[in-house]
This record gives C-alpha cells, sequence and structure tokens, in this order.
C-alpha cells in the first residue's frame, strides 16, 4: 500500500488482500482455529517468527489482520489492534502502559472515569483526575511519577478541546506516553499521532462503523507499544470476532464521505441552535465563540458531527425538549446515519454524581446531539419544532444564524 495516497484512497484499499477467488475485500473467515502443514509451521506463528493467522480468540484471524492493516493505514499508524468494544481498548491500554499512575486529563466518557476512578485502583492502578484548566497541575503529576497521560479531544459532552501537540511536548519531557481518544473526531477530522501522541484510541462503534450495527474499539500507535497490550487483550478474551471485524471493513471504505457530510450539516445545526434564544448554550468547534474554536481549527481537518446544546430553563424543560423530537432517536451512542439525541445526565454520565458533574461542567439541561446523514433543514426542524412545543413564546427570527 502506497501511504503517499489520500485517506479515502488508504481506507479502500489499505488492506493487502490476496484472495485465490479475486474477492476485492478479505472474506470473513468464521473460524475459531487454523490448521497447519507442520508443527515446524505452526510453532512459526507461535514464537513470532511469521505473522499468520491461529486461534480467533487471540486475534490471529485474516478478516482481523485485513481490518487492523486497513485502519493502520487510515490513522497513519505503525500498528493497530482491534478490540470488541472501545472500553475493551482502554481497558488494555491502562493495564498494559498504565501501572505506574495516568493522569486523566479533562471530561471523558463516563465509563471511562468509572474504570479509572473504581475499578482499576482495585488492581493497584491509581489516576490522577485533573481538568483541561488545570494543565498547569500536570507537570507536577508527572514529576511524581505518571507515565500516562489520557485525555479526549474533543471530549464527551463538552466538545472541550485540548492542546495535543503542548501536552506530548510536557508528556516527552518526563519520559511519559500520551494517549489520546479521538473517537469524536474519527481521523478524518484529527490525527493525534501526527501531533505527538503516542496511541489513539477509538471506540469504533461510532463514527469508524458508522451504521450503529457494529461494537468494537481500537489501539493505533508504534509497533513497541501496541505489543504490550495484546497479551491482555488475549487473555482477557476482548479481540473482536470476524463478523464485526468485517462489518467493520466495510464501513471504513464509505468514512471520509460520510463524516465529511456530517461535518457539514452538524456546522448547520449548531448555527441555528445558537440562534435560537431557548437554546443557552452551544458547545461545538466550528462556532467562532467557541472557547476551544481556535485551537481546533489548528489541530483539526474539520469540526465533528457532535454538537451539545443547553436549553435555557431547567432539567425537566431540556427532558421535555429531547421527548419531543421525532427525526433524532432519543439514544445513547453516536455516529450512525441516524441522528441521536441524550441527555449525559441520564446516560453517559448518569454514574457520576451531582457535584462532579457539576464541577465538570455537565448540566441537567445539557442534550448531546449526534448529527447523521439526514438533511440538514429536516434536523433543524425537528430541534426547532420541540423547542416550540416547549417555548413556544420565544422562537428564533426567521433566517436568523450566528456567525
Amino acid at each position: 500500500m502506497n501511504h503517499a495516497h489520500g485517506q479515502s484512497t488508504r481506507a479502500i484499499h489499505g488492506a493487502d488482500v490476496a484472495d485465490p477467488h479475486g474477492a476485492p475485500h478479505a472474506p470473513i473467515y468464521n473460524t475459531t482455529t487454523f490448521a497447519f502443514p507442520s508443527t515446524e509451521a505452526l510453532l512459526d506463528v507461535v514464537e513470532g517468527r511469521r505473522p499468520g493467522a491461529l486461534y480467533t480468540r487471540y486475534g490471529l484471524n485474516p478478516t482481523t489482520f485485513a481490518l487492523e492493516q486497513t485502519m493502520a493505514a487510515v490513522e497513519g499508524a505503525e500498528a493497530a489492534l482491534a478490540f470488541c468494544s472501545g472500553m475493551a481498548a482502554e481497558a488494555a491500554l491502562f493495564t498494559a502502559h498504565g501501572r505506574d499512575g495516568i493522569v486523566c486529563l479533562g471530561d471523558a466518557y463516563g465509563g471511562t472515569l468509572e474504570l479509572l476512578g473504581d475499578q482499576l485502583p482495585q488492581l493497584g492502578i491509581e489516576t490522577t483526575f485533573l481538568l483541561a484548566p488545570d494543565l498547569d497541575r500536570l507537570e507536577a503529576a508527572l514529576r511524581a511519577g505518571a507515565r500516562l497521560v489520557f485525555f479526549e479531544t474533543p471530549a464527551n459532552p463538552t466538545l472541550e478541546i485540548i492542546d495535543i501537540a503542548a501536552v506530548a511536548e510536557l508528556a516527552h519531557r518526563h519520559d511519559a506516553l500520551v494517549a489520546v481518544d479521538s473517537t469524536f473526531a474519527s481521523p478524518v477530522n484529527q490525527r493525534p499521532l501526527e501531533l505527538g501522541a503516542d496511541v489513539v484510541v477509538h471506540s469504533a462503534t461510532k463514527f469508524l462503523g458508522g451504521h450503529s450495527d457494529v461494537t468494537a474499539g481500537f489501539l493505533l500507535g508504534g509497533a513497541d507499544l501496541i505489543a504490550p497490550t495484546a497479551p491482555w487483550r488475549k487473555n482477557l478474551g476482548t479481540a473482536i470476532a470476524p463478523e464485526p471485524a468485517a462489518l467493520l471493513s466495510r464501513s471504513l471504505r464509505t468514512l471520509t464521505v460520510r463524516v465529511r457530510r456530517q461535518n457539514a450539516t452538524a456546522q448547520a445545526v449548531a448555527e441555528a441552535m445558537d440562534a435560537d434564544p431557548r437554546v443557552a448554550r452551544v458547545l461545538y468547534p466550528g462556532l467562532t465563540g467557541f472557547p476551544g474554536h481556535d485551537l481546533a481549527a489548528r489541530q483539526m481537518d474539520g469540526f465533528g458531527a457532535i454538537l451539545t446544546i443547553d436549553v435555557a430553563g431547567d432539567a425537566a424543560s431540556a427532558t421535555r425538549v429531547a421527548d419531543r423530537l421525532d427525526l433524532f432517536h432519543l439514544a445513547p451512542s453516536l455516529g450512525g446515519t441516524e441522528s441521536l439525541a441524550t441527555q449525559p445526565v441520564t446516560t453517559t454520565h448518569h454514574g457520576l454524581g451531582a457535584a462532579e458533574r457539576a464541577r465538570r461542567g455537565i448540566s441537567d439541561t445539557m442534550i448531546r446531539l449526534s448529527i447523521g446523514l439526514e438533511d440538514a433543514d429536516d434536523l433543524i426542524a425537528d430541534l426547532t419544532r420541540a423547542l416550540d412545543e416547549v417555548d413556544p413564546e420565544r422562537k428564533a427570527p426567521v433566517g436568523t444564524r450566528a456567525g
């Protein structure tokens, strides 16, 4: 594969497939185990002298190999490892590279916060939690011995933007690794390895899968950093299965066109909501008034398909708006062809206490929107109608758009 090719080309031709029947893409090897012509040939694979299929639970399956090769090409990584979920990928990352201490910087998915704060301490893996404005405290945590800095950018659900290059420069001065969860951006909009990060994490359930029909995750980076996570995947049984691997390979072929369309639609929806007086605040990196807009414009190629609105009023008002949406399905997750709406207080961050949510700026009036492939005008009309039913007195002036 020529890595000078564009990203869309790499997403289609990233895996070297030599199918004897001429299939253009790797078929599904729905097989648990693979036979060898001799003990010597088996040991060559078992002992790592040559790559090869062996046992699907280990991740050593041709369908998985093709997926990982394609994803590495798309992200611009030396190596990729596919998991059965994004949380499985994070767990392998933290157990393999976080035993000397982790720093979690900024906002993150509620399940990640629970894993870092509740489960991993039971294994002796401790995490220092810093909000993004506490970046000046990161160096102290690194001096105290932490060797892994983890963060999301854009972050869930505030869309907070963290300077990848700046964090990487500081962490590397202290011999620490930087892992970036780039799920919200996808490789179309952001490639952290190019900015100095060491490992990229994706919940492939989201934009990489893109059709709400596959659950998977990835770790990507240098081969020397990805290799230590493979035994955790193998022995905890968190490798991806062949069927979702094939579905994910299918989805990667349309990743670029899907995400670019979603970027444009999300921008239109964000501007419309920013102009509506029933919406107290819109969090979207593509708005010039968003606190992280300038940084996002520097380190991203597009602003993404996720935005969060704060409904004017109270939590009950936000719930009424969410319940009156029609085209937006009320559901957790994100990144599919259909648009979704969810209140972080009821789903992604329900497990956090009210005080911790408030500390992180996660309000009870937030609705996180995942923009799909519908027409922008239809999505705007759906949101406007729901807002009209809750607060009909304060409608946005016709044709008003935020700058």
